[in-house]
This record gives structure tokens, C-alpha cells and sequence, in this order.
């Protein structure tokens, strides 16, 4: 019987590590088949259409150096090396721009395509390719048949999400290259929403007190706008000039920028590129170097329309006139098109209602104007002005870009379509039917905020006004409170020389002038108050020696983030005159820490009451989350970031792999390292041109959109410890593009 047993005992087992087997083998020629197959061949040989060979390098972390004889072939190159890595980053960028999510992700991204159409972008796109010039076209379609060839080469082998969402990508045009461009323009410059705050606010509040709290100075608008500053050689370790830059951007996988360099054809540039468009967006040359942030300027205006919503007629002048009427289907995964039906007038798209009035969206992307893709022009740039040049004609959001070059100059320059408002703020929603408030064209490019060389040896912006307070045209915008540029500007000033290492510790700084200095104002207000609030005695005696650190293992952080989110409450409900009022403008918190330093009269008959009502509400939230003792926080679990692939995350079991995090956090809203679940320094870049790297760089994951690459997300330590890595590395591999027979 034993015997038996133990016959029994060993072919089950056998049974079972048969199966573990089997599985385990069905696990791994499936990771092979949809994970290591799809990746990019790096060394060898390809047939492409190009005029002569091509060469394709490189180095450890899969940064690509490309070289070519003609600019065309460069292009090509360019576009089909991009695709080998970010193919699919490429793909849910186009679809975000044309409004198709739902077609391969169904039903719950149908409002998102809805939002994108509203603003039709895939109209202004055809509008755009049709004003191109020859030069122009002909680059962007080398970009283009770069990424079709490498379509075509992979068919049936492409990138997992692909195959998990059960669809092929469709040839690349040139219009999906300026929708992704439009899609940035979008998101950096979506100011309308502030418009519509406002007017809500303004309905029943204070306009006294509105006015001040969407007023556009903070205080101390240093410089000109995500990061960016260069340093003259004077204030340099390496003699010679620096720049510095780390937009902030919405975080995911794969990141947002894409490293290049690019030799051949009139360019030897190198740096950052968004997947899908050509050239180098923030990057050097062998003469110039330059960063860009996010001005912020006003360039959209909502105009209440007298238009009937049945027949789309309106009155405008006196005369009524027919809107067009936009009608798309809307392909959707599972389930028959949905129609989407929109009016046109003269000022733009009919997006959203205000009171029971149609509102119609002008935005300066839309206007008929020329168009150039001038990021070639800006890449071949060799001095001050040539660059001037380039950004004159530049068609992307309004910006500010920073500048140095090899002979030792450095400056600033603002640049784009900038609406010239005359006879309003444009800061509500304006009456469309009059023709009272029409923008009278765009602010002159020569008349914009430049700086070149000035004595002080740097120039800085971080998203906040750069405009002088005598500036001869209305401004208006979302700009930022001036703690990031206050920040820098103490840290540059605190050293005699720079070198790229150190500009990266401060490109990675979290400390919070803001919250530092409510909590000195929170301190003060328990000092002159002790004894009426006991329950806050813990909480003040961390804020008494805190140092300002937004540092994950810290409590001290969380009790001002706390009691700063209901301080803006109370501040905006104050104002508006009704609760649950919204109030979320970049500038807002320096209107607010100015508010408690001045105290004016007419807010509230007791400051100090109300700060420590703040913190006391602030507590009471934060213990129903971490506890009664408010000594054992921490802000790393408030401040977690996850960092998410928006398809792989899904699976199931072993969808957390394909994310960086969670992890805790450090940083906030209003730190040089923005940090929060929304925002990340999306990359960081340092060139010095003493440094014979050329430049300093890293990602939040990696080169490679794949997930089973080893540059998936092989630069996250890099990232957190701001470590530069060099741009220009020795190189492992090499590809060859090589004219098909």
C-alpha cells in the first residue's frame, strides 16, 4: 500500500512540475514572442529607401546618433528611428490629437475625443499642411516615410500594446506630425478655463476681491517663465556659458521627450524631441543652445454668441449670419460611431454655454496666419540673431526660451502669437454680437520681452510675468507664483561658479517659500493666540522648526498642504460670497501669502482666527487619513507618485511592473522640482559649453517605449538622485541604413 502510495505520490509531482513547466514555458515564449520580438534591431544592416547610407549609433542608455549625407535621408532616419522606439508613444499621441482614443480603447475615452474635436484640431492641421512651404513639406515628409518604412518592415510585429488592443497603426501622414504640435500648443495654452472661473466667481462675489485674486504680478516677477536660466562665463566653473532646463509636464510612460542627435545636412544638433516631430525642440548646435518654458500668455477668448443652438444662426454687427456646422462620427471600439455635432462662427467653435448663452472659442492656434515648421531653422541657428530669426516665425505655444552660445553670450527671448486686446482683459467671457471686443492682430515679435547679456551675467524664467508693468499692450495669462524663480535665483547667487553637476541639484531643489513662510505666519498666529486652540500645540511646535524641505519623511510638509488648501477655501469663498467656490490659478498662492502678510481690511476682522482655523480644519483632514498623531505623518504618503503606462498598467497581476512607483514623493506645486500627482520635471538638460559631454541629461524612465527594453525605465535612479548623464556618449552599437538595390 505504501508502495502505491508513494507510485501515486511521485506521478503527481511529476504531474505538477509538468505543468509548472509548461506554463512557465507557454509565460516565456509569449514575453518573447510579444515582448523581445517587437524590439529594435540596433546593429546590422536594413535596406531603406535613401540615397546613400545612413548611419545609426548608439551608446549605452539607447541614445540614437544619427548621421546622413542629405537632410532628407537624416529626416527619414530620424523617423524611423523614433518609431523603433516610441512607436506607440507616436500612435496615442496622434489619436489624443485627432480625437480616435475611443476607436482603439472604446466608450471610456469617447469625452476625451469629444474635447479634442471640439477644439478641431485635425481641421487646423490640414489648414497648417496646406500653407507649408516646399522646403518644409519635403522635411516633413522624409519624417514621415522614415516612420511608414518601419511600419511597413514590422507589419505583424509591432509593440504589445498594439496586440493587446488588437489593432494595427495606420500609415503616418504629415498632418499627425503638426496635430501632435497642436496638441502641445493645447495643453500649454489652455487659458480659456481661467476665463470661465472667473466669470462664476464674479457672479455673486466681491469684484473688488476677485479682481485681486486673478491678478497677473505675484509680487516679484523676477524674469522672464517649466525652468530655465543660463549662466554668463563669469559666473561658470568652466569659463565658458551654461543653460539649464526641466519643463515640468503631465508624467506617464513613456515620457514625453525623446533624446537625439542629429548630424548631416546642414544640422549637427543634438537634445530633446517630442516622438513624432522632427528636428531637436530643446537642445544645442555646435554654436548655440537653447531651453524653452511655458509663457502662459492669454491666447484664448470665449465670446457669448446670440445664436440659435437649432438653426445656428446668430447675430454678429447688426446681421445675422449662419455658423457652420460641424458633423463627425466618432469611431468607437465595440459599438457603433457616435455622431458629434458642433457650430462654427467667426470667433471659433461653439464649446460650452455660460448661463444660458452659446460661447464660442477663439484661439490664437486657429487664426489664419502663415505657418512655418520653424524648428529646422531654430536647429541650424548659429547666433543671437539667427535664433531671434527662427522664434520670430515659430508656431508653437507662446514661450519663453533661453539662450547661450559658444562665444560666451547668453539672453532670453519671449516668442509667439500674442492677441492684442483693446478694448477688454480678456479675462471673462466677452459679448460676441457687438464686434466690440475683436482682437486687433498680434503683438509684434520685435516689441516682445528680450534680454541679451545683461550685467548681472544670468537670465532666468520659471513661468512667471515677464512683462513690465509700463508694457504698452494688455497682458493676461496663467502665470506662476515667483517662489520657483526666487529659488533659483537665491541659489545661483549663493555660489561664485557653476558647474553642470551643481545647476542639476538645483534644478532638483524642494524647498517651499510658500509653505515656509505660512508656516512662520501659522507659528505667529498660535503665539498671539495660545491657549485658544491647545488641540494645535503638536502641529505648531513642527512647523516652529521646520526649514521649508517638502521632504517625503517629514510631517511638517503635510500640515501646511493641509492647511493651505482650506486657507485658499476661505480666501475664494470670502470672495465669491457663496461656499464651494473654485479657485485655482497658478499666481494664486502669492496672492494669497500677500493677503496674509498685508491684511487688509474688508477680508476677514481676524487674521490670525482664520489662519488657525486653516490649520485645525487642515488637521482634522489629515487625521482621518494618517492618524491622530499628527507626529507620525508622513508627506511621502500623501505626495506618492506613480508614474503609469496607461495600457500595460491594466493587466492583470503583473500590470504594477510596467510603472515607476509607487514611491513617496518630495517637492510640491511651488518647489524647483515641481512634483506632484499631476506634474514631474518631464526631463532635465545641462549644457555647458565647456563640457566635453556637451550636455548633462536625464529621463524620468528611459530612451525606449518598450517595455521589455532594458532603457524602459533605466534612468529612474539617474532622475532621482539628479545625476547628469552624458548626451554625447561612446557609442555600443551601430545600424546602417543602407539604399535599397
Amino acid at each position: 500500500m505504501a508502495t502505491i502510495q508513494g507510485v501515486r505520490s511521485n506521478w503527481l509531482l511529476k504531474f505538477i512540475n509538468t505543468v509548472i513547466g509548461i506554463v512557465a514555458l507557454a509565460a516565456g515564449v509569449g514575453v518573447w514572442w510579444f515582448g523581445w520580438r517587437p524590439l529594435p534591431q540596433t546593429s546590422g544592416t536594413v535596406a531603406a529607401p535613401v540615397r546613400s547610407a545612413v548611419t545609426v549609433q548608439r551608446d549605452e542608455r539607447g541614445l540614437p546618433r544619427i548621421e546622413a549625407a542629405t537632410l532628407e535621408d537624416l529626416l527619414f532616419a530620424q523617423g524611423y528611428v523614433t518609431a523603433q522606439d516610441r512607436l506607440w508613444h507616436m500612435e496615442s499621441l496622434r489619436r489624443a490629437a485627432n480625437g480616435t482614443l475611443a476607436e482603439v480603447v472604446g466608450p471610456g475615452a469617447l469625452d476625451l475625443d469629444r474635447e479634442t474635436r471640439s477644439y478641431r484640431m485635425a481641421r487646423i492641421a490640414e489648414r497648417q499642411l496646406a500653407k507649408l512651404s516646399a522646403a518644409d513639406y519635403t522635411a516633413l515628409a522624409a519624417y514621415a516615410r522614415g516612420v511608414n518604412h518601419f511600419i511597413r518592415e514590422r507589419r505583424g510585429n509591432y509593440p504589445v500594446e498594439f496586440r493587446l488592443l488588437a489593432f494595427d497603426p495606420r500609415p503616418w501622414r504629415i498632418e499627425d506630425t503638426l496635430g501632435i504640435g497642436l496638441l502641445m500648443f493645447r495643453t500649454l495654452s489652455s487659458t480659456g478655463r481661467m476665463e470661465l472661473q472667473k466669470a462664476v466667481l464674479l457672479a455673486k462675489g466681491d469684484r473688488e476681491k476677485v479682481e485681486y485674486l486673478f491678478g497677473t504680478r505675484g509680487g516679484e516677477d523676477i524674469q522672464p517663465g517649466s525652468n530655465a536660466w543660463a549662466l554668463a562665463p563669469s559666473r561658470t566653473a568652466s569659463g565658458r556659458a551654461l543653460l539649464a532646463n526641466d519643463p515640468h509636464l503631465q508624467h506617464g510612460i513613456p515620457g514625453t521627450w525623446y533624446p537625439v542627435q542629429l548630424r548631416g545636412g546642414g544640422l549637427a544638433v543634438s537634445g530633446m524631441t517630442i516622438p513624432g516631430i522632427p528636428g531637436v525642440i530643446v537642445g544645442r548646435n555646435e554654436r548655440i543652445a537653447w531651453g524653452i518654458t511655458n509663457l502662459a500668455f492669454d491666447v484664448q477668448d470665449y465670446y457669448l454668441e446670440q445664436l440659435d443652438p437649432a438653426t445656428g444662426r446668430y447675430l454678429y454687427k447688426g446681421q445675422v449670419l449662419q455658423a457652420e456646422l460641424d458633423r463627425e462620427l466618432i469611431p468607437v471600439k465595440g459599438q457603433a460611431p457616435v455622431e458629434f455635432r458642433q457650430w462654427v462662427t467667426g470667433h471659433g467653435p461653439v464649446i460650452t454655454t455660460v448661463g444660458n448663452r452659446q460661447a464660442a472659442l477663439r484661439w490664437t492656434a486657429a487664426e489664419p496666419e502663415p505657418f512655418s515648421f520653424a524648428i529646422l531653422p531654430l536647429n541650424r541657428a548659429r547666433n543671437w540673431e539667427e535664433f531671434r530669426a527662427a522664434l520670430a516665425s515659430f508656431p508653437a505655444a507662446p514661450s519663453n526660451v533661453v539662450y547661450a552660445d559658444a562665444d560666451g553670450n547668453i539672453g532670453l527671448q519671449t516668442m509667439g502669437r500674442l492677441p492684442i486686446r483693446r478694448r477688454h482683459a480678456g479675462d471673462v467671457p466677452v459679448e460676441g454680437s457687438t464686434g466690440e471686443f475683436e482682437w486687433e492682430g498680434m503683438i509684434p515679435f520685435a516689441e516682445m520681452p528680450s534680454v541679451y547679456n545683461p550685467p548681472s551675467g544670468r537670465v532666468l524664467t520659471a513661468n512667471q510675468n515677464p512683462f513690465p508693468a509700463d508694457y504698452p499692450y494688455r497682458v493676461g495669462g496663467n502665470f506662476s507664483a515667483p517662489y520657483r524663480a526666487r529659488q533659483i535665483a537665491d541659489r545661483i547667487g549663493a555660489a561664485p561658479k557653476w558647474t553642470a553637476a551643481a545647476t542639476m541639484e538645483v534644478q532638483a531643489d524642494v524647498y517651499s517659500g510658500l509653505s515656509h513662510h505660512l508656516a512662520g505666519h501659522v507659528v505667529a498666529a498660535w503665539e498671539r493666540q495660545r491657549g485658544s486652540k491647545p488641540q494645535l500645540a503638536a502641529a505648531v511646535e513642527l512647523l516652529r522648526g521646520w526649514n521649508g524641505q517638502m521632504m517625503p519623511e517629514l510631517a511638517a510638509p503635510l500640515v501646511m498642504s493641509y492647511t493651505y488648501q482650506h486657507l485658499r477655501r476661505m480666501i475664494a469663498e470670502k470672495a465669491a460670497g457663496q461656499p464651494g467656490a473654485e479657485y485655482s490659478p497658478d499666481i494664486g498662492s502669492a496672492h494669497i501669502e500677500a493677503l496674509v502678510a498685508r491684511r487688509p481690511p474688508g477680508w476677514f476682522a481676524d487674521w490670525d482666527a482664520v489662519l488657525l482655523r486653516a490649520c485645525e480644519e487642515g488637521l482634522e483632514e489629515g487625521q482621518r487619513m494618517q492618524g491622530a498623531d499628527v507626529r507620525k505623518w508622513r508627506y511621502g504618503v500623501y505626495n506618492q507618485l506613480t508614474v503609469r503606462h496607461p495600457v500595460l498598467e491594466k493587466l492583470p497581476w503583473i500590470g504594477g511592473y510596467f510603472n515607476l512607483g509607487p514611491y513617496p514623493a518630495n517637492g510640491s506645486s511651488t518647489t524647483v522640482k515641481q512634483t506632484s500627482a499631476r506634474l514631474l520635471p518631464s526631463m532635465r538638460l545641462v549644457v555647458d559649453f565647456g563640457d566635453p559631454a556637451g550636455a548633462q541629461y536625464h529621463l524620468p524612465a528611459g530612451v525606449s517605449g518598450h517595455p521589455f527594453s532594458g532603457h524602459y525605465k533605466d534612468q529612474w535612479r539617474a532622475y532621482q538622485s539628479a545625476e547628469g548623464l552624458p548626451l554625447v556618449a561612446p557609442a555600443v552599437s551601430t545600424l546602417v541604413l543602407q539604399p535599397a538595390p
